[in-house]
């Protein structure tokens, strides 16, 4: 097995109306590079290479409900990824929840945003500057 950078295999975004996820994820994972990987009726996955952001009804039938203190951070390769990100995010509905900046309390390298998808789920782009490590 090749090493990677990550121990993720993917994260799964339960949804309550696919379309507009859809939607949403359409316009806004290009600003990182990634597109879409697979479809499945119930289902849309999202990567560079590998389906990693899966968006879907929830599997069990059952309402898509969020986790209180989860959310999923995208890894970006520069500030203005992070900011085009943002930009994308909130022309495509999401709500603001920490514009793009710095983070000292989580590091002098950390500089990232966080918004809140059409759902709900708090989403995060985040670019480690190890410059200023």
């Amino acid at each position: 097995m090749d090493e990677t950078a990550s121990i993720l295999s993917h994260i799964s975004l339960g949804t309550n109306d696919l379309a507009r996820a859809v939607a949403f994820y359409d316009a806004v994972m290009p600003t990182l590079g990634a597109r879409r990987i697979s479809e499945h009726p119930d289902a849309i996955a999202y990567g560079r290479a590998f389906p990693d952001v899966w968006v879907q009804t929830p599997i069990d039938g059952r309402p898509a409900t969020l986790g209180n203190g989860t959310h999923f951070g995208f890894i970006a390769t520069s500030r203005e990824m992070v900011h085009a990100f943002w930009d994308a995010a909130i022309a495509a509905g999401a709500t603001p929840d920490g514009a793009p900046g710095p983070r000292p309390q989580y590091g002098a390298p950390y500089y990232g945003c966080f918004v809140r998808d059409p759902d709900g789920h708090k989403i995060e782009a985040i670019f480690w500057d190890m410059s200023l490590a």
